[in-house]
């Protein structure tokens, strides 16, 4: 039989499962730690079951816990569209779009559509945000955990079970400064220092996988928390690093190597959990953010920039307004 009363403390111990502490999680709920164990305690004796175990100084989902969190998202995320619509009703509805992005792909992709929410002065009623700056592969795990609602993410294959788009592909750059003369890539990788993302995101898989086929074992090492700082460090001659193409667009060809690592191209996607309830004022943000992908999709496969050595002149030309972005989000079937 359906406990009501139960709610409040479903919810405490979902927060729980997506902080992976209880401390985190009563600052969350604003709530002192030992009310929040209080509530897990009641779930777990009325169910009659372990949703969490010790895991050194925090905790961690047992095999229950990880069967109640794919259900106990999918409630809440009924229960907020149930908000929404009640707010539709009664003509004021506020919609909180919470974004997972990594940084550059927020710079290129996302900035542009904040700013026109913005000057639309849609963000001062009606919409709100909540943005995360996340690895790809974290972003996706907010996603899951529904501390996200969307995420923005760069990764060589689709997700299974979650609802996607593909906003662009973007070839893969060995960035670093330039050399009089010129030296070969990979005997630069072998002598300079090697910058490199952070374990675990894909770039870092990437760089790895493609250093170990070379034979490559870098003499030094920068590891670095974002692609902009992975650039940033290139551009000033501390190193030779793997970047996407995206954010290498406004490098100066002058003073700056960049090369194609010929590898399989990145795929950048707009990633939602399954039948999240989708807003109409969300629903406008995720096609302003499929339209500028198309549009950085037609920027990346348009003219040739300038060689090195020659100047750019003049001011930076404003982007040209997105074309739609067509299509719609697909879900990858799960594996059997």
């Amino acid at each position: 039989m359906f406990d009501a009363s139960l709610l409040p403390a479903l919810h405490d111990a979902l927060t729980v499962a997506r902080h992976g502490s209880v401390a985190r999680a009563a600052e969350a709920l604003f709530k002192t730690p030992s009310a929040v164990s209080q509530q897990l305690k009641r779930v777990e004796t009325h169910f009659g079951v372990t949703l969490f175990e010790r895991d050194g100084r925090g905790i961690r989902l047992t095999a229950a816990g990880e069967s109640f969190l794919g259900p106990a998202t999918r409630l809440f995320d009924e229960a907020e569209s149930v908000y929404q619509l009640l707010g539709s009703i009664s003509g004021s509805p506020v919609t909180t779009v919470r974004l997972a992005v990594s940084d550059y792909l927020g710079k290129e992709l996302l900035a542009p559509v904040l700013r026109d929410a913005y000057r639309n002065g849609a963000t001062t009623a009606s919409l709100r945000f909540a943005i995360t700056t996340a690895h790809s592969a974290d972003a996706v795990r907010l996603l899951e955990l529904g501390q996200v609602d969307a995420a923005i993410v760069s990764t060589a294959g689709p997700h299974p079970g979650l609802d996607e788009h593909l906003l662009f592909e973007q070839p893969l750059k060995w960035v670093a400064a330039r050399r009089d003369p010129p030296t070969p890539v990979f005997e630069r990788l072998a002598t300079e220092p090697v910058l490199r993302l952070a374990p675990g995101s894909f770039g870092r898989t990437v760089l790895d996988a493609a250093l170990e086929r070379h034979g490559i074992q870098p003499v030094s090492t920068i590891d670095v928390p974002s692609v902009s700082l992975l650039v940033a460090y290139a551009a000033t001659g501390c190193g030779i690093g793997l970047a996407p193409a995206l954010p290498l667009r406004d490098v100066d060809p002058a003073s700056i190597f960049v090369e194609d690592a010929a590898l399989a191209p990145l795929a950048v996607r707009l990633v939602l959990r399954p039948n999240f309830p989708v807003s109409l004022a969300m629903a406008v943000v995720l096609e302003r953010v499929k339209a500028q992908g198309a549009a950085i999709a037609a920027q990346l496969t348009g003219p040739v920039p300038p060689p090195a050595g020659r100047k750019r002149e003049g001011k930076r030309h404003k982007t040209d307004s997105p074309r739609p972005g067509g299509g719609t989000l697909s879900r990858t079937p799960r594996p059997r």
